[in-house]
């Protein structure tokens, strides 16, 4: 089936002559009336009477055309929508992000404020997912990136800052210097007590402190919650802690100092075109990335 013979007989019927159907579609008369005459004869029946002066549908043509008008329209209305969802973001936008990223919701929900032609579904999950393979726009993902042939465009990065709560400090007294952290109870991050060195920096400069504590931690939110329950010093994201840091559940420890960020990107399947309402999340969330650290930089001073 010739789906462009279909057209053209519809633009013929609807124009009323052949000459008007080769204006509207912007071709040669004779290619217009070859067109109806091969398809009059891929479907073995007479569907136009031609007469000097106007066309008319014979009886099969009529019932032709009927399902002709129907292909039609929803042929110009796949293509409407298509120009209508590459104009500007619309649709749904499916994302899957690591589960321990909290500082994401407002840039999220902003978002959505500013693009209410779009829906988005959130797919918070830490194993490796495959976005072609589930449907997935794009990913947000945290650290070094696998050799892949997705596109990929940095978002920022996640500092760790050394913190603890208001009552440990009260009972145990602050740090004044990153040596000074041996002496105290730090919460360790991983799956073993020993052998934990925190890398700080500050000023161009680099030290390493050999830390201990009583408590090991593998899972970020856990290690979140003890180190708010006055439990020790922590090395957190400080994308984490921004509203424990506003509220004061949290104080920085060492506030010159802090550990190398983790780099964050956006991830999605190459195309050849872009599709807005991707580009448009990427752009978002790389336009407000530093407004969530403002509050860490304040904690400095």
């Amino acid at each position: 089936m010739d789906l462009n013979e279909l057209l053209v007989f519809a633009r013929v019927v609807q124009s009323g002559s052949f000459t008007a159907a080769a204006r509207a579609l912007r071709m040669p008369k004779s290619t217009v009336s070859r067109k109806v005459s091969e398809l009059e004869e891929r479907v073995g029946a007479q569907l136009l009477q031609r007469t000097t002066r106007k066309l008319h549908l014979t009886e099969v043509g009529r019932a032709y055309y009927a399902h002709c008008e129907r292909i039609v329209q929803e042929a110009e209305a796949a293509e409407q929508e298509v120009t209508r969802m590459q104009a500007g973001p619309h649709g749904l936008l499916r994302v899957t992000t690591p589960l321990s990223v909290p500082f994401l919701a407002p840039l999220v929900a902003g978002f959505l404020e500013r693009y209410p032609d779009v829906q988005v579904e959130l797919l918070c999950t830490d194993r490796a997912v495959d976005l072609v393979e589930e449907g997935l726009d794009l990913a947000v993902r945290a650290g070094r990136l696998p050799d892949s042939s997705l596109m990929a465009r940095r978002l920022g990065d996640i500092a760790r800052v050394v913190v603890a709560s208001p009552e440990y400090l009260e009972a145990k007294g602050a740090p004044k210097t990153p040596a000074d952290l041996a002496k105290h109870d730090c919460l360790l991050f991983g799956t073993a007590l020993e052998g934990n060195v925190w890398t700080l920096h500050a000023g161009g400069r680099s030290v390493e402190v050999k830390v201990s504590g009583r408590l090991v931690v593998n899972e970020p939110d856990m290690l979140h919650a003890v180190t708010v329950a006055g439990s020790g010093v922590a090395l957190l994201p400080g994308l984490h802690c921004v509203d424990d840091l506003e509220t004061g559940r949290l104080q920085r420890v060492l506030p010159d100092w802090s550990s190398a960020g983790a780099p964050v990107h956006a991830v999605y399947p190459p195309t050849r075109h872009h599709v807005p309402k991707v580009m448009a999340f990427v752009e978002f969330l790389r336009e407000h990335w530093p407004m969530r650290q403002e509050p860490l930089k304040r904690a400095k001073r």
